[in-house]
């Protein structure tokens, strides 16, 4: 590979490190080729980018995105794939999903809001972790939940008084 394609590659993943925002580092040696294409189907249809690439080119693509991480930088030896998502835990799913079927792939790291997960051992808090929509839905639900009972309280409230009154006039 001529200079000028590794410095395309390193431009590209670069780009898609700082597009996406987050990434995983994960292993998927000894796998075939046919195994490796279902792993890309099934990223694909989940909003999952996957790239492989050699771990130099990763270590100068990281560098170039501005990700100055020596854990991330750690666990470049071996094979490496690279899965990219906007959902910080969508790969972390997949990996469990495909964990079902195989022992492959296995996380080395992960990058999510400017923040490295380091380790296979990291894969269950990765899976928990909530989206950035499912944090705002679960403040919105928060702010409402008050806000419904005050009016609850308000119109079981009218609701008791007028009831109060009809039977005053009813006695009187």
């Amino acid at each position: 590979m001529r200079k000028e394609e590794k410095q395309a590659i390193v431009q590209a993943l670069a780009e898609q490190i700082k597009s996406y925002g987050n990434f995983y580092i994960t292993d998927t040696a000894d796998l075939t080729v046919e195994k490796v294409n279902n792993i890309r189907r099934k990223g694909y249809e989940q909003g999952i980018a996957i790239q492989v690439a050699k771990n130099s080119l990763i270590e100068k693509a990281l560098i170039e995105a501005g990700i100055d991480s020596e854990e991330l930088r750690s666990v470049l030896k071996g094979a490496s794939t690279l899965m990219f998502s906007e959902t910080g835990n969508a790969p972390a799913k997949l990996i469990k999903q495909l964990r079902k079927e195989g022992d492959k792939p296995v996380l080395k790291a992960a990058y999510i809001q400017e923040t490295a997960f380091v380790g296979d051992d990291q894969l269950n808090a990765l899976v928990s972790l909530k989206s950035k929509e499912e944090l705002i839905a679960d403040v919105i639900a928060l702010l409402q939940s008050p806000a419904k009972n005050v009016i609850s309280a308000l119109q079981s409230g009218g609701n008791t008084i007028s009831g109060l009154v009809k039977a005053l006039e009813e006695r009187g």
